[in-house]
């Protein structure tokens, strides 16, 4: 794949038409966390047909399972190989970030444990109204204390009695977090052995919002990404029954930190931010080119001048750079062979890095105009700089690309 197919140029067209008619006149409002982007987006995926979509694979998907036949399909992967999918989170993001981060999270790291790891009486119960947005999910891993030792240094833990578990600690840093309906959470199970915390099993539970002992703290004030409710959660003695428990086992084989279920979240979460960086690049590039032929300085367009050209000239180099690595993941995955978790990293290393170049550079070329919120490129900036930290931060991508080349 070397460039967009005529189909994909018409549904990014059609998605730039719903853009400009439903997302931009709302933007200040999405911006400043007054208006959530649920309904926004659920009408986004009415308008084109996403939600009745997703409802009939499932639907498939899970006939089949209780036939114990597997349903017909491409060569795997899900998102990272469907170019819609990737479109549509290029032409968001460059316009509201956080609205297509806080979708990502519930209709794809969310939904997806459920699907990897819940057993088919979980799945009926809990993806229907995920896969269509009409619950919003939430994936709660991270914890203040842990950081980028997302599973050694989980501090939450889950108890057996009796029959049930009862489950205690505190999660930050959740996407959908103050909304969310349907959370996955990762626990370390407390069974009252001399295992040292980091050495202890992880599970994952599904909670619903209202249960006794959760509490969903208020929205964060952020940065960016405005749009996308981020905040923490706290349990105090959340009781759970067995159900809860996805698989309804506490064997997890050899993967007894969990880091296999995760591991394959954050691969796909990375790739995905290649897309959101290529978005923002599109975006900054674009209003940057507009702006260069526009503003005029000392009787000339200042995209006459050289170092301005440099600029573009260097946000090309970006643009074309990020969207082969994007290219290159989605004909991998389609071909069943998707990137390594360590090929992930890499992209969201770059692609991150470039983004928030570029958008810089966009305030720089729109000099004191650019430092305004109403030329657009802060916010890009703003935004683009969340890029290198969400999805595990810009170091721990290092360690990742590292240990995957050593391990030859």
């Amino acid at each position: 794949m070397f460039e967009w197919s005529d189909e994909d140029l018409m549904v990014r067209d059609a998605l730039r038409a719903f853009v400009d008619k439903e997302i931009r006149p709302h933007i200040d409002e999405l911006e400043t966390g007054v208006l959530p982007p649920y309904d926004i987006t659920r009408k986004l995926l009415s308008t084109f047909g996403v939600d009745a979509m997703a409802a009939e694979a499932l639907e498939k998907e899970l006939e089949a399972e209780a036939a114990g036949t597997k349903p017909t399909g491409g060569g795997g992967g899900g998102n990272m190989s469907s170019s819609m999918f990737m479109i549509l989170n290029i032409e968001l993001a460059g316009v509201c970030l956080g609205l297509v981060g806080s979708m990502g999270v519930s209709m794809g790291l969310t939904a997806s444990t459920i699907r990897g790891k819940g057993t088919l009486a979980q799945k009926k119960r809990w993806l229907p109204e995920l896969v269509t947005m009409e619950k919003v999910g939430a994936w709660a891993i991270t914890e203040p204390d842990s950081g980028s030792d997302a599973l050694g240094g989980m501090k939450t833990t889950v108890r057996r009695d009796g029959d049930e578990y009862v489950l205690n600690g505190q999660k930050t840093f959740i996407t959908n977090g103050p909304y969310a309906d349907t959370i996955v959470v990762f626990a370390k199970l407390d069974d009252g052995s001399d295992t040292p915390m980091r050495d202890r099993k992880v599970l994952s539970f599904v909670l619903d919002k209202g249960m006794p002992g959760l509490t969903q703290g208020k929205p964060f004030k952020k940065m960016g990404m405005m749009s996308s409710p981020t905040g923490e959660l706290f349990f105090d003695n959340v009781r759970l029954g067995a159900d809860r428990l996805l698989g309804e086992t506490e064997d997890t084989g050899t993967d007894t930190r969990g880091g296999e279920g995760a591991k394959a979240g954050f691969t796909a979460e990375r790739v995905g931010i290649a897309a959101l960086s290529l978005g923002i690049i599109n975006e900054a590039q674009r209003l940057s080119i507009d702006y260069a032929r526009n503003r005029t300085l000392w009787g000339q367009e200042i995209g006459q001048f050289q170092l301005i050209q440099l600029k573009l000239a260097e946000m090309e180099v970006a643009r074309i750079n990020v969207q082969n690595m994007l290219f290159n993941a989605i004909e991998r995955t389609k071909a069943g062979k998707p990137p390594s978790l360590a090929e992930a990293s890499a992209m969201k290393l770059y692609s991150s890095r470039a983004a928030t170049e570029v958008a810089m550079e966009a305030v720089q070329l729109f000099g004191g105009n650019g430092y305004m919120a109403e030329y657009r490129v802060e916010q890009l900036a703003r935004d683009a700089k969340s890029l290198m930290i969400y999805a595990g931060s810009n170091e721990i991508q290092v360690t990742h690309v590292a240990k995957g080349l050593l391990r030859g």
